[in-house]
């Protein structure tokens, strides 16, 4: 027994404590960190208390803290899914209008103008849309004529798959693209431009220029040029079936409300399970939707998701509105202007993946826009298209329907195709819908707009036109807010460098 005793006090005496750590509990044999327990009340900002007996949440905490991890994983969900859910609205839009087969196109014969729920759509490029359904056809052919201006594939999930026309490997010479399903192992025939998609369900726009303002030229490029079919069907393609979307009253948009949740549902039980990753499908599971499962939520869970996608579209339009990256101002903290691309990245990837994905520029995009890719981002001079977009004025104030404004285009645009502005409603992110059936001015269409002794452009914003401005004015609404988003299509360097840089929006009265 002896023996023992000097053993424990040899023990005792050689025990150090770190800095920082308690002296032993009541209850135990050691000292305990003090940053690993957990007191019996605890007071948080969101939550209120929380009570614990000896590190046990009672049953009000459980409750509580259940309840927090159902809304964040619905508000996380929305903010992840916007991509995918903004496709859903456009294949949904473009089936009410009878776009259900590969040959099929809804092509705006007369530009597109703001009858359409479209997000931030132009009405500038005659645009000739498709929908691949790879599930219902299997590898699909696009024939893309000579003297297509940027089009583009993107997948389900609003990724890229490939570009077409202008930046794609055709080099706007015209060719035959050839894509792909998900795991596809056939043969694949020689003559196409390939690209395989992780989805069946892809979106397909293209877009053509005006000549001398009219829309002519293109209409009959894309009529008589494009060609799109199974490659069953190779041998035989049917011929391209148009719907002239101009004047169409359809909705593309997704849903902000609980219906968001179905939306994205009907496309986790369409597409392949490995389309996403286990993370995200973690989180949709953990909210009740899953593949192969039906989504039928309880009333505690929809009561619990209506309250996220609620938190969830505030911080959608609080990063698409009032944007707090440091990277997103084209011109620094003083200036409206913003890159609907924060980080340069079509991926939206920090430090080429380094720093992992930006979620929030990613949420901004999709909520505000479509298209994604390369030939947004990156420095093509002459070739694609790059944006500006600005929902402030010159004094970092909202723009109001009510209120003048003017904004002054320098001389000397550096776009080597044309350039506009185009005006939206926050609300729908879609064309501000006035009096103007086109809420915008383009160079190349609007071209008795009046010219400023320095070859500047002036434009006015307001409800009615100054006198002597009618060619020059934007129509705005008395209580609505608005934003506007300024276009150049073929880029040149004086854009990328910067030598060349938009005026400010001025609040006149």
């Amino acid at each position: 027994m002896k023996k023992c005793r000097c053993l424990v006090v040899v023990m005792a005496f050689c025990f150090s404590v770190s800095p920082g750590w308690s002296q032993v509990p009541e209850g135990y044999n050691t000292p305990i960190p003090p940053s690993i327990m957990t007191p019996d009340e605890v007071v948080t900002e969101q939550l209120g208390t929380l009570k614990f007996f000896d590190g046990m949440p009672d049953a009000a905490t459980v409750e509580k803290v259940y309840e927090n991890l159902d809304r964040s994983r619905g508000i996380e969900a929305f903010l992840d899914l916007v991509p995918l859910a903004s496709v859903e609205g456009m294949r949904r839009g473009m089936e009410s209008v009878g776009i259900d087969k590969a040959n099929k196109i809804l092509l705006y014969e007369e530009l597109m103008d703001s009858n359409s729920l479209f997000l931030t759509g132009n009405t500038d490029t005659i645009y000739a849309i498709g929908l691949l359904d790879l599930k219902r056809d299997g590898p699909t052919v696009v024939e893309i004529p000579p003297g297509a201006g940027p089009g583009t594939v993107n997948d389900a999930y609003f990724r890229f798959v490939i570009d077409m026309g202008a930046p794609g490997p055709d080099k706007g010479q015209g060719g035959k693209y050839l894509i792909l399903p998900p795991g596809y192992e056939g043969e694949i025939p020689e003559g196409y431009f390939v690209a395989n998609s992780r989805t069946y369900i892809n979106w397909l726009p293209l877009r053509g220029f005006l000549v001398d303002g009219k829309t002519d030229a293109a209409v009959k490029m894309w009529t008589e040029g494009l060609k799109i079919y199974p490659l069953a069907d190779a041998d035989k393609p049917p011929a391209l079936e148009v719907v002239n979307g101009t004047g169409k009253v359809m909705n593309t948009i997704h849903a902000n409300d609980f219906t968001f949740f179905a939306e994205v549902d009907d496309v986790i039980q369409r597409e392949p399970v490995e389309f996403l990753d286990p993370e995200i499908r973690g989180n949709l599971a953990a909210i009740g939707i899953q593949k192969g499962k039906p989504f039928q939520p309880d009333a505690r869970m929809k009561r619990i998701l209506t309250d996220a996608v609620a938190v969830a579209n505030a911080t959608a339009r609080a990063l698409a509105f009032r944007p707090r990256s440091e990277t997103i101002r084209y011109y620094g903290p003083n200036s409206a202007w913003f890159s609907a691309f924060d980080g340069g990245d079509y991926r939206w990837l920090i430090e080429k993946g380094r720093g992992g994905r930006n979620k929030d520029a990613r949420t901004l995009f999709f909520y505000i826009a479509t298209v994604n890719t390369p030939a947004m981002v990156l420095e093509m001079v002459g070739v694609g298209s790059q944006y500006a977009l600005a929902v402030t004025d010159s004094e970092a104030d909202y723009l109001d329907g009510s209120k003048r404004y003017k904004l002054t285009i320098p001389a000397d645009v550096p776009a080597k195709d044309f350039w506009s502005l185009v005006v939206y409603d926050p609300q729908t992110r879609s064309m501000l819908q006035t009096g103007q059936l086109y809420p915008s001015r383009n160079n190349e269409r609007n071209r008795d707009m009046k010219a400023n002794e320095d070859g500047s452009t002036t434009i006015w914003f307001s409800p009615e036109p100054p006198e002597g401005q009618e060619a020059n004015w934007i129509q705005t609404v008395p209580g609505k807010g608005w934003f506007v988003c300024l276009r150049l299509y073929g880029p040149l360097k004086p854009w990328f460098d910067k030598t060349w840089r938009p005026g400010e929006i001025e609040k006149i009265d």
